[in-house]
């Protein structure tokens, strides 16, 4: 451990925690352009230098995920991870499985992380019925 890693803050570390996920996540099913795309976003918004994007690209399972403290920063993230799957319009089974334990290394009950990732692919799918559409449209009027 370099000396200056010792000062840095729990928010730095935080996100290079949940930006090494996203990598993981992109990179599990083999990184297309678009997550590439939304990887670059991320960097930006997290606040990853340069040196630490390459070095997360380099390995990201080296970062051992630290999940964030309140609920609503978790399903931040959960939003997240699923940007980063949805960015080419395709989930395949490694990105699924991956998911699911990550909404459980969040600090989500089997349950809860089952149904969320059910009812985020359903969203992220575009198949919503008519009740939550409604919902949807109206939420924030």
């Amino acid at each position: 451990m370099s000396f200056s890693s010792l000062f840095e803050s729990g928010q730095s570390a935080r996100n290079k925690s949940h930006f090494a996920t996203l990598v993981n996540l992109a990179q599990v099913s083999g990184m297309r352009e678009e997550e590439k795309v939304v990887l670059n976003r991320f960097k930006s918004i997290l606040d990853i230098s340069d040196a630490s994007y390459d070095k997360i690209l380099e390995n990201p399972k080296a970062y051992p995920v630290t999940p964030p403290n309140t609920s609503e920063e978790r399903i931040q993230w959960l939003h997240d991870l699923f940007k980063v799957v949805f960015a080419d319009h395709h989930m395949d089974e490694a990105e699924y499985h991956l998911l699911r334990k990550y909404a459980t290394a969040l600090g989500y009950n089997e349950e809860d992380a089952d149904y969320l990732v059910e009812r985020s692919i359903q969203i992220f799918n575009g198949h919503l019925n008519l009740e939550d559409y409604r919902y949807l449209l109206n939420k924030d009027r």
